[in-house]
């Protein structure tokens, strides 16, 4: 179930299957050679996480996208990562401060390796890099539940992002954005910090 959930996650992120496309279980069964079972197991998952709706009574269909929808997504986030944030800069220690600088630094090693349409030629691997570093910065909050609603909101987001960069001709590069959110949260200047990441945020609304 595990591999068909990714799958088909990663084929709604960049866009292989539209917004509002119908989801045939059948028909993803035999794409990615998988049983009905997991497939379906896995599309309940996706509903849960926003990126499917069930159709009564006939089947599946992509969740649609839509500017307002997008707009409460990026302030809920923020202000759940403000707070989140805040509690990692009070708790975290040093092993914290490494893995921030790690993430960070695995991110921009693949921006390098790829270029600045690295989510382009590899979304999955991109994807992964982007999401450690981003859970990586508050991950000494101390709270699960703020982790677990943070890394819902960073997926639904990121789908957002990803449609959108799709269809928008300009190249943004985010790495000095990570960078220097990573150099302020580690110098626990909390203000600037918050200030840095929302500014990261609704650059999202700008595509």
């Amino acid at each position: 179930m595990e591999r068909a959930l990714a799958q088909i996650r990663m084929d709604i992120v960049t866009s292989r299957f539209p917004p509002n496309a119908r989801l045939g279980i059948h028909l993803l069964a035999d794409r990615y050679g998988i049983g009905t079972t997991p497939v379906r197991e896995a599309l309940s998952r996706l509903c849960a996480a926003g990126f499917v709706v069930a159709i009564e009574q006939k089947g599946f269909r992509v969740a649609d996208l839509n500017r307002a929808d997008l707009e409460d997504l990026v302030q809920t986030r923020e202000f759940i990562e403000a707070q989140a944030l805040r509690l990692a800069m009070k708790h975290g220690d040093d092993q914290w401060e490494a893995e921030i600088l790690a993430a960070l630094h695995r991110l921009e090693k693949f921006s390098v390796a790829h270029g600045p349409k690295a989510f382009e030629k590899a979304p999955a691997e991109y994807d992964e890099l982007h999401k450690r570093f981003h859970i990586a910065l508050i991950r000494a909050c101390g709270s699960p539940r703020l982790l677990q609603i943070h890394e819902a909101l960073y997926d639904q987001t990121f789908r957002y992002r990803s449609f959108l960069m799709s269809k928008d001709a300009r190249l943004r590069t985010v790495d000095d954005e990570h960078a220097r959110i990573a150099e302020l949260v580690i110098k626990r200047k909390a203000d600037a910090a918050c200030s840095a990441q929302k500014a990261h945020l609704y650059s999202l609304l700008e595509l």
